[in-house]
């Protein structure tokens, strides 16, 4: 059987989507040529930009019985314990609308719905973060490879990777789980429209 079949034949038996550069070693080179990973100091980032959370000093802090009160199951599994929601089933996925996206944990402003971009990866995607504060970048050697992890700096909630193959100017792809954000219109009344985004459309990324 080749790979390409028994790796048809495991996702199709997966009750949740898997992501593509997280599968087992046997399935990863049926996607090798859709997975960027990188180190932190390639990204042009600054190295031992750990979350807060992990120093245990983050400036925003809520207890996990209160933010198990106030969020849904999967916003708390994604920004608690590191989860990711199906692709293409977030709500902010093909979310057009003009405004701010926000840590849906503290409210923290992350990014501008201008720098959003269409990845096709099936999660949001964003080429430029709101605030070079707004993030921080962690190691990440979950599912045997390496990627670079962004967590609110704020709080340390969960938000996704980030990749090197974004649009320009930066070529960087913060991908982020929709269950991580909320959105604040830049005009109230257009919270869920919008004209179609500028930015340049990506394909065949699938690694959140």
């Amino acid at each position: 059987m080749s790979a390409f079949n028994l790796l048809h034949l495991v996702t199709k038996s997966q009750p949740v989507a898997l992501r593509a550069c997280g599968l087992p070693s046997a399935f990863r080179n049926v996607y090798h040529q859709r997975c960027t990973i990188t180190d932190v100091s390639s990204h042009g980032l600054k190295e031992n930009k750990r979350s807060c959370r992990d120093k245990k000093d983050c400036k925003v802090v809520f207890s996990q019985e209160e933010l198990r009160k106030r969020l849904t199951p999967l916003q708390y599994h994604v920004t608690q314990e590191k989860g990711t929601e199906s692709a293409f089933e977030g709500e902010y996925t093909h979310h057009k609308a003009q405004g701010i996206y926000t840590c849906v944990v503290c409210g923290t402003p992350l990014f501008k719905s201008e720098t959003k971009f269409d990845s096709n990866s099936g999660w949001p995607a964003f080429y430029d973060v709101i605030s070079p504060d707004a993030i921080t970048f962690n190691d990440d050697f979950s599912y045997g490879m390496h990627r670079i992890e962004i967590s609110c700096s704020q709080c340390g909630a969960h938000l996704g990777h980030i990749f090197d193959d974004g649009p320009r100017p930066t070529g960087k792809r913060y991908c982020t789980n929709s269950a991580s954000l909320s959105f604040k219109p830049a005009d109230k009344s257009n919270a869920g429209e919008g004209s179609a985004n500028a930015s340049p459309a990506q394909t065949g990324k699938a690694e959140l």
